[in-house]
């Protein structure tokens, strides 16, 4: 059997605070909080999840990995909007203002992305 993706792990200071705003942020639940883990997903059986882990030290640089995140064309600005006031921020990591995403950083500061969706082209 190949390979799949299971969770997508975030260092976190704190853990059920970072794993609620995600769970709000994507409509999913937490499913799991322990002393060093909190897992957040659609559901129990779902086949990926995001699992909080405590982090060591303190974010300093732009994450080598991020999440991308898209909805239909128009709920974009209003989700852009529902993620700011989860606690989500804007950020700046070199951008010209002509991409098709707006870069945001969750409350402890881990970049993703809000994407316009794909345009399915019909044959």
């Amino acid at each position: 059997m190949p390979l799949r993706v299971h969770h997508v792990v975030i260092d976190a200071h704190d853990l059920l605070g970072l794993g609620r705003f995600w769970a709000d942020a994507l409509g999913w639940q937490v499913l799991s909080v322990r002393e060093r883990e909190v897992v957040v997903g659609p559901s129990l059986d779902a086949p990926v999840g995001i699992c909080l882990m405590p982090a060591g030290d303190t974010k300093t640089v732009k994450n080598r990995l991020h999440l991308d995140l898209t909805t239909e064309a128009a709920d974009r600005d209003a989700e852009i909007e529902r993620l700011l006031a989860l606690g989500a921020r804007r950020v700046d990591v070199g951008q010209t203002g002509d991409e098709s995403w707006d870069v945001l950083a969750d409350p402890e500061g881990n970049e993703f992305c809000v994407v316009r969706p794909k345009v399915t082209l019909v044959e």
